[in-house]
């Protein structure tokens, strides 16, 4: 070893580089906390509603294991879970309807093709009822967006997306419980 060189000695980084590296370190730290804090039973319901929320949004994200996984641990949640992650999920598709109202222009370029075409015959013809839809995986999503951009009327969607999101989440986890019941 070295005269200059300690074991005690601890790992400075030059002015230039320590703010971003503390940066980094807090940011780090502050993600731990908040993911910890997010895990805690008493956190359970507003976990699983960010959780139903995301997965609604075009975020590839499925919210059915945070529920099963918060009834596991609380069974006596079952209602007012399935509840929240209906509200969370509801609340996802009405921002991809209104990403969908406010993309009429961009999804113009597309407006040529025969696919696109039927499918928009389709939804016109079905209108709100079509959010029912809306739990479907890979087009459930979409579908709000599609919608929105169609200017569906908005109270009919949601509440179709509500009732389509409620039985989804009523049905998956009946299922799951039933399949694994310890």
């Amino acid at each position: 070893m070295s005269a200059g060189f300690r074991r005690s000695t601890i790992y400075t980084p030059a002015p230039h580089i320590a703010a971003s590296f503390y940066t980094a370190a807090h940011m780090q730290a502050w993600l731990e906390s908040f993911f910890a804090l997010l895990a805690l039973p008493q956190y359970g319901l507003s976990t699983l509603f960010v959780a139903a929320f995301v997965s609604a949004t075009l975020v590839p994200v499925g919210s059915e294991p945070a529920l099963f996984g918060l009834l596991k641990l609380n069974p006596e949640l079952f209602w007012p879970a399935v509840f929240v992650a209906t509200a969370g999920n509801t609340l996802g598709g009405i921002v991809d309807w209104w990403m969908g109202y406010g993309a009429h222009q961009v999804a113009d370029k597309y407006s040529h093709s025969k696919h696109h075409m039927r499918v928009l015959t389709w939804l016109e013809r079905l209108g709100p009822k079509a959010c029912l839809l809306a739990w479907l995986p890979l087009v459930g999503d979409p579908l709000c967006a599609v919608a929105g951009w169609l200017k569906l009327s908005f109270w009919p969607c949601v509440l179709y997306m509500a009732i389509g999101k409620f039985l989804r989440y009523v049905t998956m986890t009946v299922a799951l419980l039933y399949i694994w019941p310890n």
